[in-house]
């Protein structure tokens, strides 16, 4: 097997971030299945063991540190030579009505999801760039188009991502440089488990959690709700297995010419479609839910 730059030459490498499980750690091992070199980064290392083994390049990354950032980019571009695709794929919901979610907790969920795949994208472009290839695909989700009651922050920070693509997107074309947003609907992860964490509702509140919200008092029938009809879950009608997007990731950083956006699982390509409804008729389907759920 020849190693560094000259595996580089008959080896494409990816770098993904998020690897310790659900949809990273099946990226990772669908681009080994691939023939690809996986650099499969995590912030606990001790959670990717198990990739290690598998065959992964292993590297411990926090995206909110610049210093990880630059410290694991730094660290591929020497061994390989290149990055042919970022994978910005770390990233958690924090859920709950908007008036209980401290900014403080508003500012980590951007910090992680939006800041993250930002500091990524700076660090890896000058080297696509002088490659003349490269594609940088980011993880956003069907609420990165269309937000729902005690989801707006998670949401706002998924339309953030959605935007910064499509402007990126445009930006980098001439370098020959292809950008994708992935917008999974649910997904049978570990993720409902944070964001339930995430949600909950200060001490002494059942299920509290480290969520950390300031509970108003005024939202009561809104958390029932979310509980009642599992909307921050994975296993809901239409939910698919992390494979699945993993599958979707792996084609769009090897095809030519990829799409802009795609939706792993029929519930993500209907789901993305509720964003060209009239906001009236959205806002009234909002209200038969809480009708059906009280």
């Amino acid at each position: 097997m020849p190693s560094g730059a000259d595996r580089r030459r008959v080896q494409k490498t990816v770098l993904i971030t998020g690897c310790s499980s659900g949809i990273g750690r099946a990226a990772a091992r669908a681009f080994l299945d691939e023939g690809w070199t996986v650099y499969a980064t995590a912030r606990n290392p001790a959670d990717i063991e198990t990739l290690g083994e598998a065959g992964c390049e292993l590297a411990t990354l926090d995206v909110t540190d610049q210093s990880d950032v630059d410290r694991v980019v730094d660290r591929v571009l020497d061994e390989e030579g290149a990055i042919d695709a970022l994978i910005n794929n770390a990233g958690y919901g924090q859920f709950g009505p908007v008036e209980d979610v401290p900014t403080a907790k508003v500012h980590e969920q951007f910090d992680v999801n939006v800041y993250g795949p930002h500091r990524l994208v700076k660090a890896v472009l000058p080297g696509m760039r002088r490659e003349g290839d490269g594609t940088v695909i980011n993880v956003s989700s069907v609420a990165g188009r269309v937000s729902f009651p005690g989801g707006g922050v998670y949401s706002g920070s998924k339309f953030a991502v959605e935007a910064l693509s499509d402007a990126l997107r445009n930006e980098v074309a001439e370098f020959g440089i292809d950008v994708v947003v992935v917008e999974p609907g649910p997904v049978r992860t570990n993720f409902s488990e944070r964001a339930e964490r995430e949600a909950g509702r200060g001490e002494g509140e059942p299920d509290a959690g480290d969520g950390g919200l300031d509970p108003s008092g005024a939202y009561e029938e809104l958390y029932g709700v979310i509980e009642d009809t599992q909307l921050i879950g994975g296993d809901g009608p239409g939910a698919v297995e992390p494979e699945v997007v993993a599958d979707a990731i792996v084609n769009a950083a090897s095809a030519t010419q990829p799409p802009a956006r795609v939706q792993p699982g029929t519930a993500a390509r209907i789901g993305v479609l509720a964003r060209y409804l009239p906001d009236a008729i959205l806002d009234a389907g909002y209200g038969f839910v809480r009708k059906l759920t009280s």
